[in-house]
């Protein structure tokens, strides 16, 4: 990255014992637009340097004399919400909590200079990111390219170019995007979108709702410089995303990159899980996307109950127990997921958590199928908490 870029230098600082200052600043130095601004044993010295000094990225051990070093970053971060955690550290162990912080990345020691430089190009592409966004309209270098456009569809739905968000000027136009985007690729004739998106109105209606809606889509889109994303013939419409970042698109394909047990590696694990915010088009609630949205969280539920078994093998509980609860908010019917909860709770020996959730489980099964918990849950219930009382 040029100092025109991204404003000068990644200004990073080093908090580990002295040894590792030697260490650190030596690869650093070796890296173009890196400057190392100051080396720290202490945590406190570090949020004071902080405090005064622009910093960009932080390398920080996670065990350290004192304040830890994930309470240290919790620290950082709070002050400078911009800034990337790089935790390197002798300990395996704490990748499920470094993440959790949103750290950029974790590396176990030794440290090797190309695994510093892949950090670094992944500094350098954040600070990008997030200072294209702060620049005005006229000066984006990224303001139309289609590669800039960031699409948010779990949890509701918005766009964003070079981080600036497209306002929707219509509830009907946000709701044409989306079933574009679902159908991305391929045009739709006016036929269905009539019948799939106004057809509650009488049809001279939904043809007058349709066509104000597709001019209240392209000229929002037109404020962006992205009119010619909405693409028409004489039958119908399409639209036009080549190289567009989407949530729900990297989800499932990193799932695909990442299949086997590679997936469920902590570090790669939750950040696959951090892009699924939530059901697709959120609250939204379109009928016509009602079958895709199960479907995608089929695969995330899938996905999560195979991560809480592999980090419960690890012996970690807390990230399990909120991803499972979040299933359980979802659907709290699902008796595999209501297992994997026991389990947990009978690891944390919280035998006041397994009696609430199984006793909330069986009463919501007799109020609402009139049925009993299986057999197989049953047994597996007093089997914990007999070796809760055992423990």
């Amino acid at each position: 990255m040029s100092q025109r870029e991204g404003g000068g230098p990644v200004r990073a600082i080093v908090v580990d014992e002295g040894a590792m200052h030697l260490i650190m600043s030596g690869m650093l130095g070796k890296l173009p637009d890196v400057e190392v601004v100051g080396c720290f044993s202490d945590a406190a010295a570090s949020v004071r340097f902080a405090e005064e000094e622009d910093v960009h990225l932080a390398f920080i051990e996670i065990r350290m004399p004192g304040e830890s070093g994930l309470r240290l970053a919790e620290r950082l971060i709070a002050l400078r919400p911009d800034l990337s955690i790089v935790f390197i550290t002798s300990h395996k162990d704490y990748a499920v909590q470094a993440f959790e912080l949103q750290a950029l990345d974790y590396i176990v020691k030794p440290v090797s200079l190309e695994r510093i430089e892949r950090s670094i190009k992944r500094a350098q592409a954040f600070r990008r990111l997030s200072e294209s966004s702060r620049l005005p309209e006229s000066m984006s270098p990224w303001k139309k390219e289609f590669g800039s456009i960031r699409i948010y569809a779990l949890g509701g739905l918005e766009l964003f170019s070079g981080g600036e968000r497209v306002k929707w000027n219509s509830r009907k136009s946000a709701e044409l995007f989306g079933y574009l985007l679902l159908h991305r690729g391929r045009m739709v004739s006016r036929a269905r979108l009539i019948s799939d998106v106004f057809g509650e109105l009488p049809p001279k209606n939904a043809e007058i709702y349709l066509n104000t809606s597709v001019y209240q889509l392209r000229k929002a889109l037109d404020s962006h410089g992205l009119k010619t994303l909405i693409q028409s013939d004489a039958d119908g419409y399409g639209v036009h995303l080549a190289g567009a970042w989407i949530d729900f698109v990297e989800f499932e394909g990193r799932l695909g990159r990442n299949d086997g047990s590679a997936v469920f590696e902590p570090e790669t694990a939750l950040e696959i899980e951090k892009l699924y915010a939530g059901d697709l088009f959120g609250e939204k609630g379109y009928a016509w996307a009602l079958g895709e949205a199960e479907r995608l969280f089929a695969v995330y539920a899938g996905f999560v109950k195979k991560l809480a078994r592999e980090l419960m093998e690890r012996r970690h509980t807390d990230v399990p127990l909120r991803l499972l609860s979040k299933l359980s908010d979802r659907n709290e019917l699902d008796e595999e997921n209501v297992e994997l909860l026991l389990r947990v709770y009978a690891m944390k020996k919280d035998r006041a958590s397994l009696t609430k959730r199984y006793e909330a489980y069986a009463r919501i099964l007799r109020q609402e199928l009139n049925i009993e918990p299986s057999e197989e849950l049953r047994k597996l219930y007093a089997h914990l908490q007999s070796t809760i009382d055992a423990g």
